[in-house]
């Protein structure tokens, strides 16, 4: 085989190349717009998927299993007096059907949000944007981010979509 008797030239494994180059990308590039998508779904779906769990328990009437989950202890009744400050019969003044709410029948959680940093520390939990009964309010529920445990946010909507327009654009009740 002489140097000018080389095979032909076959463009498929460099088009396969290029082609598998460009898939990688785009889903390179969609995960991280999925990531860092202002509503929250997928970077604080640990958390959010909590506020799911609390939310249809409520629905189902079972406030023990609620309890459990806002607390994030599911052996609860094995230590009552550990949860002395917020109990139960207090739980149920919260989110039984004697409630603000009412009895709560559905909800739709909009968006989770992860609150500004102040300073070198970095936010504990994250802020969930939930709308019960289709009421138009929001209820905002800090979600702990290592013990998955639910109180009341500090933080106000206000306070939480000051800085970034994407987060008032994305969360419904930020509007």
């Amino acid at each position: 085989m002489a140097l000018l008797d080389a095979k032909e030239y076959d463009p498929r494994p460099v088009r396969r190349r290029l082609t598998l180059a460009g898939l990688s990308a785009g889903a390179l590039a969609l995960l991280l717009l999925s990531w860092f998508w202002p509503s929250g779904r997928l970077r604080y779906w640990r958390q959010w998927k909590i506020g799911e769990n609390f939310f249809t328990a409520i629905e189902r009437r079972d406030f023990d299993t609620a309890y459990g989950l806002y607390h994030a202890d599911p052996e609860w009744k094995q230590h009552p007096g550990k949860y002395s400050n917020y109990t139960l019969p207090r739980f149920m003044q919260d989110w039984g059907p004697a409630s603000e709410f009412g009895v709560i029948s559905n909800h739709k959680i909009d968006c989770a949000i992860g609150p500004p940093q102040k300073g070198f520390q970095t936010p504990s939990g994250v802020v969930l944007l939930v709308f019960l009964n289709h009421r138009a309010d929001p209820v905002l529920l800090w979600v702990e981010k290592r013990s998955g445990s639910i109180s009341i946010s500090p933080s106000t909507l206000e306070e939480l979509t000051r800085t970034p327009p994407l987060v008032r654009a994305v969360c419904h009740g930020a509007q």
